[in-house]
């Protein structure tokens, strides 16, 4: 059983390193794409910001019913991996076309680019609810479940940053042009398949210490996530934070092209961010042995808050710079996995409170708020680029200090706003502690739901 619970930790986190180089590519650099290798003009751009702000908001209700559709799969490779195959493969396929100059330009290009990223965003988003929902039927131990899903953000940041460090260095390796983001774009791709087969053909899933349930009804799949209480503030307080981190993420290029001076500095800061996650994640599970998570949940805020307080006042140094981006980051993976955590711990609740576990809706609400973050950060990036003179300009000598102001405020000052009314909103509303969530499991044992043999 312990090698057995050693390898699906491993296979399992392995899996992800390639979704979230996929993810990274499209979440943070798309807009970049647009703006600055197809170089679409102001008219396109704002028809643009619009179609991408509404399309991941609609896209992100939809995810629940992503939710439902995985919950309610039978099939003898099991609910998750059919859905973590079909979302991967056609989800990969769309991506690529995103990267792609289809030769059209105007309305057509609008209307041809929204059904890609809806296709895009529909698959990718059962890929992703497929397996991360898997998680919480490996184990139900919570320090078992903290060293799977560090050692999964561990891969999933591992993925995000060689996406994040060598894009810029690459594409421009290979001419920096159209052609050579399609070609980094199929790399990610093949990269994400590959790493995706760990999963598929290495993780063992134990669904015999689980009751056997019927299938949810769509009638009762809004009542899953609305009578769970537990379920929705923790879906708030993650979409706050996300909100404010992704915005944050989304201006990276932009900062270092038109405020820094100096865009392939873009590279070595996101290196340093890289190091410092995975040194979070790394340390984590020690300091979670002594920390309970609310504390560990205010020690990481305060890290983050000092983060953005110091980057705003900074010099265009990258030393300072670096060293506020170590505080924000280190932050930000520490609250990152307990949301994960947080997340988790409610499925249990879910199945105490109303009768059963419905991992896949359950976790459709973290592609949900990262849909509805990426969303919100996009309509801010694309109006901030616009209204400030980014996007019109030919140099970034071109972009006034007010607009570089303009920038600054939208990239640091309402994400921060954001993230601390998230963490508010935990530290009154979130009450699933160890004590509880001990009790809950018992009571679960207690009534058969669960096999004592899941921890």
């Amino acid at each position: 059983m312990n090698k057995s619970k050693t390898l699906n930790r491993y296979f399992f986190g392995l899996g992800t390193i390639g979704r979230d180089m996929l993810y990274a590519l499209v979440s943070i650099y798309l807009m970049y794409y647009l703006t600055e290798i197809l170089d679409l003009p102001d008219a396109t751009m704002w028809w643009m910001t619009g179609a991408f702000t509404v399309l991941r908001i609609f896209d992100a209700l939809n995810d629940p019913i992503s939710g439902f559709i995985v919950d309610n799969t039978r099939s003898r490779f099991g609910k998750f991996k059919t859905w973590i195959t079909l979302g991967g493969v056609i989800g990969g396929i769309f991506t690529i076309l995103l990267f792609t100059d289809i030769g059209i330009t105007g309305g057509a290009y609008i209307a041809v680019f929204i059904v890609i990223y809806l296709v895009w965003d529909v698959f990718y988003g059962l890929n992703d609810i497929s397996y991360w929902s898997m998680l919480p039927s490996l184990t139900i131990n919570q320090k078992e479940r903290e060293k799977m899903g560090a050692f999964a953000r561990i891969c999933a940041n591992i993925g995000m940053y060689i996406c994040v460090v060598g894009i810029l260095p690459v594409t421009n390796a290979l001419g920096g042009n159209k052609l050579a983001w399609f070609i980094f774009a199929a790399a990610v791709i093949a990269v994400t398949w590959i790493f995706l087969c760990f999963t598929l053909f290495g993780v063992k899933e134990h669904r015999e210490y689980y009751k056997k349930e019927e299938k949810t009804s769509l009638k009762k799949l809004f009542s899953v996530i609305v009578k769970n209480d537990q379920l929705l503030w923790t879906a708030i307080s993650m979409a706050l934070f996300m909100i404010g981190y992704t915005t944050t993420a989304s201006f990276g290029t932009y900062f270092f092209k038109y405020a820094f001076g100096d865009v392939n500095m873009y590279s070595v800061f996101a290196g340093v961010l890289g190091v410092s996650q995975l040194s979070a994640l790394l340390v984590f599970p020690v300091i979670s042995k002594k920390l309970p998570r609310k504390q560990l949940y205010t020690f990481a805020t305060a890290l983050v808050i000092a983060g953005y307080i110091i980057f705003f006042f900074s010099p265009m140094n990258i030393i300072f710079i670096g060293a506020a981006g170590v505080l924000l980051f280190f932050g930000q993976a520490f609250i990152q996995l307990l949301m994960l955590m947080f997340l988790a711990d409610t499925i249990e609740y879910g199945q105490w409170k109303l009768g059963s576990r419905n991992e896949s809706i359950t976790f459709s609400i973290q592609p949900l708020i990262n849909k509805i973050g990426g969303a919100i950060a996009s309509g801010v990036v694309g109006i901030t680029v616009i209204i400030s003179g980014i996007n019109a300009a030919g140099k970034p000598s071109d972009v006034t200090e007010g607009g570089l102001l303009i920038m600054k405020a939208a990239m640091l000052v309402l994400p921060l706003v954001s993230i601390a009314a998230g963490y508010l909103v935990y530290r009154f509303k979130y009450r699933i502690d160890k004590q509880m969530f001990d009790r809950i499991v018992k009571d679960l044992e207690d009534r058969g739901d669960i096999s004592k043999e899941a921890e």
